[in-house]
Order: structure tokens, then C-alpha cells, then sequence
């Protein structure tokens, strides 16, 4: 009984297992199965994702060629038959100046882009970003508002019967008395009006010496006339007798600063960009240039080469009264922008950018270049960190630097950081 209980038990055994084999489908072909349905869904997307990675690349890439073609603005080539030579070497430089620098009127300052030097009140006079023409009092660096313009005071200039002769980009040519009173002089010339009055100084005859940067984009839009190519600066002079108004040069690249030479016989401009990029030993030269406008003698109304060359964008330009200009440099040469003055379309395509992604950086390694009356430069104070500096006036050992966009006066020691010739 037990062996045929048994024996019948395996039958049955063997049986349940034919069921449950019948019942249920190999392990190995469920898992083929699997893989087949997972390959069979996931085809369609392996198929897409190409086209996927095309249109997310050809999209903004459409959408950029599209914008190019339908912005209005067209730069123009720069001119080529100015050739632009090795840039100057400067055997006396302070790499470093913001060490040991002191910031005068810090907080008080915003934006003092020029600066206006009286020794009888030992005040420094400058024009910030807000309007206001500011004094400060060297002794104890404490800052008081004269007048605000309600403009942009750029250029200023001491005048004869303690008024302040003020370029304001907005407002014009303007006469601040010395009980500040406001009074324009000049804002038009040629019948075209200024956009970016800029630079001035005052020869010893009267005679009002000054810029207008363009006459087509104003001060909130100048980098569209650093990026257009087109000369549309001016250097001019207004008579405070006749009250007239002359262009004395035209078609200049974005004039600025200005400076009567000592001897009265010629006034000296700078233009920041007066670029011309020429390969030479597979580098691109730019050429950054002061001239030398004669208001005297024989050669008057004649135009020469003062400067040029130099190792930035020069501004505001000073005469110290001991035999050296000091020019403002608002940033070093860059690759970048020497490539886009060599070509248009790379200026167009920064403009665009500036446009509709975001402002352009500002350059950096600005300072101070010291020249003598020939031209010939001295020493070139700078630092890595600083940009937008747009001028420099000594005063006894001390050089005060301006600033476009910079909250304070920079204050360097000269006698305890001098430039020195590189090792």
C-alpha cells in the first residue's frame, strides 16, 4: 500500500508539472518578449532625437541670421589708408597704481569724469553722474555741490573771471558763474546739434576750445558711435565776444578731450577710436590718436600729428603747467576690439548683442599715460583692475584721476609710487 500510494504520487507529481508547464511560458521567452516590446517603443525616439538635436541648433541659429538681416544698423569699414604703425612703448610704467591709491570724496563722487584744477582756492572741480558740479577741498577732501546742470557734465575748464566753462553731453556748451548760475552758450553748430558735447579748455585769449563726440547718438547710446565706423565728432572753438559757434575740424571718430598748449599756439585733441586695423607680422594695429590743431601765427588752421598709437582709448587730456599733458586712458587695446574695427559684420554682431542680450563689459587695465610737449611719452601708470578712467591732473606730487563710472577721485603718491623702467 505505501509503495503503490507512492508510486501514484509521482503520476500525479508529474502531471501537476505538465499542467503547470502548459500553464505558464518559459522564462527565457517572456524575457525576449520583454526586450522586443521595449525595442519596439523605444524606436520611435532613437528616430527623432536627431532631427530633435538639428532643430534645437538651427532655431536660434535662424533666429540670429534673421535678426542680422532685419537690423537697420550698418556699420561702415574703417578706413584703411590710414595705416596703423607698432604700438608705443612706454620704458617708465606703474603696472600696479591701485596699490597705495587713496579714494578722495568716496561715496560722494559718482561718476567724476573730468577734472578742473584752481590753485588760488586749491578746490578740484569735476561733474558727476547725476548733474552736479562738485568742489572738493584738497586739505581735507571734503565735497560740496556748486550747481546741478541737469545734464551729463563731462569736459570742464576754468575760466578767466571764476566761472566754470562745463561740456554737458545733454545740454551743450554751458557757463557756470560764480554764483551758479546756468547759462548755455553754445549747442549747435552748422546747424546740426550736439549729442555728446565732451571735451573743453580756455586759451588765454577767451577763446572756448571744445568737442561734440557726435552729432548723431547721444551719450546713452554711444557705444552705437563706437560701433558705426562713421566720423561724426567735431572739433570746434566759441568766441564769448561774438558768440559765435565754428567747425574748425569735422568728421572726427568720436572726439574728446582737449588742452590748449602752453605756449598758446595750438590746442591738442584726442580721438578715442581712431582705429585702423592692418595686418603686420600677423597682428592687428590700431591706431589711438591726439592731433595738433595750430590756432597761431602762420600755421594756423593747421592740422598735425601729435600722438598716436597709444596703449589705449585716450580721453580727457591735461597740461600740468610743468611741462608734461596727462591723458586719460579708458581701457587697453583688446583682440576683440581690434577684430571688429578690421570688420564690420563682427561690429554689427555686437551691436545686436548689446541690443537684445546684454550690455557689452567695459575694457579693463585703464590709467594714465604722461607725455611731454612733443608728444613723446613719459610714463604709464595703469592697473589690471581699473576701467572707464577717463583723466589725470598732478597736482604738486599727487595725480588725481577721473572716472566714468567710479564712486570716488583716485589719489596716487607719485614721489612714494613712481613709475619705473621694467626690469
Amino acid at each position: 500500500m505505501t509503495i503503490l500510494t507512492f508510486s501514484i504520487s509521482i503520476k500525479d507529481t508529474k502531471n501537476l508539472s505538465r499542467t503547470s508547464n502548459a500553464a505558464m511560458p518559459d522564462s527565457s521567452s517572456e524575457t525576449v518578449m520583454q526586450y522586443q516590446a521595449s525595442n519596439s517603443a523605444n524606436q520611435p525616439r532613437k528616430r527623432l532625437w536627431p532631427f530633435t538635436l538639428v532643430l534645437s541648433t538651427m532655431v536660434p541659429v535662424l533666429a540670429a541670421v534673421l535678426v542680422y538681416q532685419l537690423d537697420s544698423f550698418e556699420p561702415a569699414p574703417m578706413p584703411i589708408h590710414e595705416l596703423g604703425q607698432t604700438p608705443m612703448t612706454v620704458s617708465l610704467r606703474n603696472d600696479r597704481m591701485l596699490q597705495g591709491a587713496e579714494f578722495v570724496g568716496a561715496g560722494k563722487l559718482q561718476g567724476p569724469e573730468d577734472i578742473a584744477y584752481d590753485p588760488k582756492s586749491q578746490l578740484i572741480y569735476t561733474g558727476c553722474q547725476d548733474g552736479w558740479i562738485k568742489r572738493v577741498r584738497l586739505n581735507d577732501s571734503a565735497v560740496e555741490n556748486l550747481v546741478n546742470t541737469h545734464g551729463r557734465p563731462l569736459g570742464l575748464a576754468l575760466g578767466h573771471n571764476d566761472e566754470v566753462i562745463v561740456a554737458d553731453a545733454y545740454k551743450g556748451l554751458l557757463n557756470i558763474s560764480r554764483d551758479g548760475e546756468v547759462e548755455l552758450l553754445t549747442d549747435e553748430a552748422d546747424g546740426l546739434k550736439f549729442k555728446i558735447t565732451d571735451g573743453v579748455d580756455i586759451a588765454d585769449n577767451g577763446m572756448i576750445y571744445f568737442t561734440d563726440a557726435s552729432y548723431k547718438y547721444d551719450l546713452h547710446d554711444h557705444l552705437w558711435e563706437i560701433l558705426d565706423g562713421k566720423p561724426h565728432g567735431r572739433f570746434m572753438s566759441f568766441d564769448p565776444v561774438t558768440r559765435k559757434t565754428r567747425v574748425l575740424v569735422g568728421d572726427l571718430y568720436f572726439a574728446n578731450g582737449v588742452a590748449v598748449s602752453p605756449r598758446q599756439d595750438s590746442a591738442i585733441f584726442c580721438e578715442t577710436i581712431m582705429y585702423v586695423a592692418l595686418v603686420i607680422i600677423s597682428k592687428f594695429n590700431c591706431r589711438r590718436r591726439c592731433r595738433n590743431y595750430h590756432i597761431q601765427a602762420n600755421k594756423q588752421g593747421r592740422l598735425e600729428k601729435f600722438l598716436d598709437n597709444l596703449p589705449g582709448y585716450p580721453d580727457n587730456i591735461r597740461y600740468d603747467g610743468d611741462g608734461h599733458y596727462w591723458i586719460g586712458l579708458a581701457a587697453e587695446t583688446s583682440v576683440t576690439f581690434e577684430l571688429a574695427f578690421r570688420y564690420p559684420f563682427i561690429r554689427k554682431a555686437m551691436a545686436i548683442m548689446a541690443k537684445y542680450i546684454a550690455r557689452l563689459p567695459n575694457g579693463k587695465n585703464a590709467g594714465i599715460l604722461a607725455v611731454d610737449l612733443e608728444g613723446k611719452p613719459v610714463a604709464h601708470y595703469h592697473d589690471r583692475e581699473l576701467s572707464a578712467v577717463t583723466g589725470g591732473m598732478k597736482i604738486g606730487n599727487l595725480l588725481y584721476c577721473g572716472s566714468l563710472t567710479s564712486p570716488h577721485i583716485i589719489s596716487l603718491n607719485l614721489d612714494k609710487h613712481p613709475a619705473k623702467a621694467a626690469a
